[in-house]
């Protein structure tokens, strides 16, 4: 279930800003967001709870990163807020 909804963010990520000409903003966002469902579908084949953790955190951070960018494109006006409601 995560996966599949943190893949639907990444296919939401990828149509909101497809057009999008600033392609160092559009390649790190999307680049994060597909980390995201990487990381937790990696996290199955960890065999300790140590590891399991490790690439949650890391798919925790990776949404924190795509947070942080979006709300900085929002008061760039570069997006409206309104566009990101998911």
């Amino acid at each position: 279930m995560a996966v599949q909804k943190s893949q639907d963010l990444a296919v939401y990520i990828y149509n909101t800003f497809k057009d999008n000409k600033d392609f160092s903003f559009r390649g790190q966002i999307k680049r994060a967001t597909v980390s995201i469902s990487n990381n937790i579908a990696e996290k199955f084949d960890r065999n300790s709870n140590a590891d399991f953790t490790r690439f949650l955190y890391f798919s925790f951070a990776s949404n924190s990163e795509i947070r942080s960018t979006l709300y900085l494109y929002i008061r760039l006006s570069f997006i409206e807020k309104m566009k990101l409601i998911y």
